[in-house]
């Protein structure tokens, strides 16, 4: 079992619950913060600018195609929750399934 509250998986599903910094001077990963993992973002948050370059950014981060990440909550907030399928590369602080 992880002992980080931000992710979990569902079967081949890795699951994180992020908070967003939007309108930063670049896109980074800073680390936990409480139960989600805190993220910093360019794009503004302004007519769902900020939720389509999270997801197209987590998917390069994953190694996957952009279908393959979905917004599970938090539209219109700063925490976010994403289901990446089958993810090939996993960011920092994430352990694989198996360990």
């Amino acid at each position: 079992m992880n002992s980080a509250a931000w992710y979990h998986w569902q079967a081949d599903q890795l699951i994180l619950t992020l908070q967003i910094q939007p309108r930063a001077k670049h896109n980074e990963i800073i680390g936990p913060y409480g139960d989600a993992l805190k993220v910093r973002l360019t794009a503004p948050p302004v007519d769902g600018k900020a939720n389509e370059a999270l997801c197209h950014w987590i998917a390069e981060i994953c190694d996957v195609p952009k279908n393959r990440v979905t917004l599970l909550s938090g539209a219109t907030g700063r925490r976010k929750r994403l289901a990446i399928d089958c993810p090939r590369r996993l960011p920092m602080g994430v352990r694989s399934q198996t360990g």
